[in-house]
């Protein structure tokens, strides 16, 4: 059994207590990390390995996305895909000594205005994820976990308004028909969904709020899914929502989920 974890945090090297503070607190096995804000030779790495964090397979990028998968087990790198040609360091994958795959992404925001004829941007994320589609479908991935922040809630319980999103970048009905192509393509499970498939759920709330958690006006953003050999092994799904309100948080909390292989 193992137990994976994935959070934007939104520089490593700003939130490295707060990280510290996951792992001696969760202990999970595994941690993807999205949006570290670092190239990987300056993640701070020695405190993360003084708690058992040994392992790691990352990409970086100064002051920009960055992901990195932190380990107690042991990892190979299993590569990295430039999705949509961008030249940003947005995916990257590790092989554990089971066989099984974890795939790291942190998909683009893109943008405030849901038009890619007005916004680069939301033409950008667009492109992704159809480049993240036609991948699994060329792929067809087994023994694979899917993680990361994909900057979409895909289902109406997955936003604290869906009238009121359905024109808001992340909940448009273009990013949720792309984002669910792309499951569809590698035939992946929405793991915190298979284990709570009733009720909202949020993994963002906006620094804009004065009062985030009076507000609570969430997003599910960060996700966990895998592929159907492994599904059924996937389980214990939780947000920990409780982060949120850690001193200089970032505006996302950790997903976690436990797998029995």
């Amino acid at each position: 059994m193992f137990t994976i974890a994935t959070w934007n945090i939104n520089s490593v090297r700003l939130r490295e207590a707060l990280v510290a503070r996951l792992l001696t607190e969760e202990a999970p096995d595994v941690l993807c990390l999205q949006e570290i804000k670092s190239p990987v030779e300056k993640i701070p790495l020695e405190g993360f390995q003084a708690l058992g964090y040994r392992h790691i397979v990352a990409r970086g990028q100064k002051g920009y996305n960055g992901v990195a998968i932190l380990s107690k087990l042991p990892l190979a790198d299993a590569g990295d895909r430039d999705y949509a040609g961008l030249g940003h360091a947005r995916h990257v994958a590790a092989r554990l000594e089971n066989g099984v795959t974890i795939h790291n992404f942190y998909v683009p925001a893109g943008g405030d205005i849901p038009d890619r004829e007005q916004n680069l941007k939301f033409g950008q994320k667009l492109d992704f994820l159809t480049e993240m589609r036609d991948a699994f479908h060329a792929d067809n991935p087994a023994r694979s976990i899917m993680v990361g922040d994909l900057n979409i809630a895909p289902r109406e319980d997955d936003v604290w308004n869906h009238k009121a999103l359905l024109k808001i970048v992340s909940h448009t009905p273009l990013e949720v028909e792309h984002l669910g192509a792309a499951q569809d393509a590698g035939k992946w499970v929405d793991i915190t969904r298979k284990d709570i498939p009733d009720g909202r759920l949020y993994s963002w709330w906006s620094y804009r709020a004065r009062d985030w958690d009076a507000a609570d006006k969430g997003r599910r953003l960060d996700h966990i899914w895998a592929t159907p050999d492994i599904a059924n092994a996937g389980h214990g799904s939780r947000i920990l929502r409780p982060v949120r309100g850690w001193e200089q948080p970032s505006d996302h909390v950790p997903v976690l989920a436990r797998f029995d292989l």
